[in-house]
């Protein structure tokens, strides 16, 4: 179980990764490409964040449930925050209503779940 709960978000990880590059090379060929580089740096940021919490989760450095927690909202976070950004940029209108903000409260709100999850850890110290 927790191999799989790794392989997976790591694979999720390798994938924000990849788009997060990807994003960044179209913002340094588009013209007007405000909201690219942004997307391209949640997703570049959060996709090893993702990937290090997880590991903390599977070897019981931080509290299981919400470490899992907080590793598949990095990963709906950082996705729902720039694929709004990326479909404002292509569509020139929201993925729907206040999708940006959600996904970077998201963002937040797995960061402090990770905090609280170490502290409340048995192994913490």
């Amino acid at each position: 179980m927790t191999n799989g709960f790794v392989r997976v978000v790591t694979s999720l990880a390798g994938l924000m990764g990849a788009a997060g590059v990807a994003l960044a090379a179209m913002a340094a060929h588009a013209g007007d490409a405000a909201r690219l580089g942004p997307a391209s740096t949640m997703l570049l940021f959060h996709a090893p964040a993702a990937m290090a919490a997880a590991l903390v989760t599977a070897h019981g450095m931080v509290q299981r449930p919400l470490g899992i927690t907080a590793c598949f909202g990095f990963i709906a976070g950082a996705s729902l925050f720039s694929g709004d950004l990326v479909f404002r940029h292509y569509a020139g209108n929201a993925l729907f209503p206040f999708a940006a903000p959600t996904g970077g409260s998201l963002l937040i709100l797995s960061w402090i779940v990770l905090a609280i999850a170490a502290l409340w850890s048995r192994r913490a110290g």
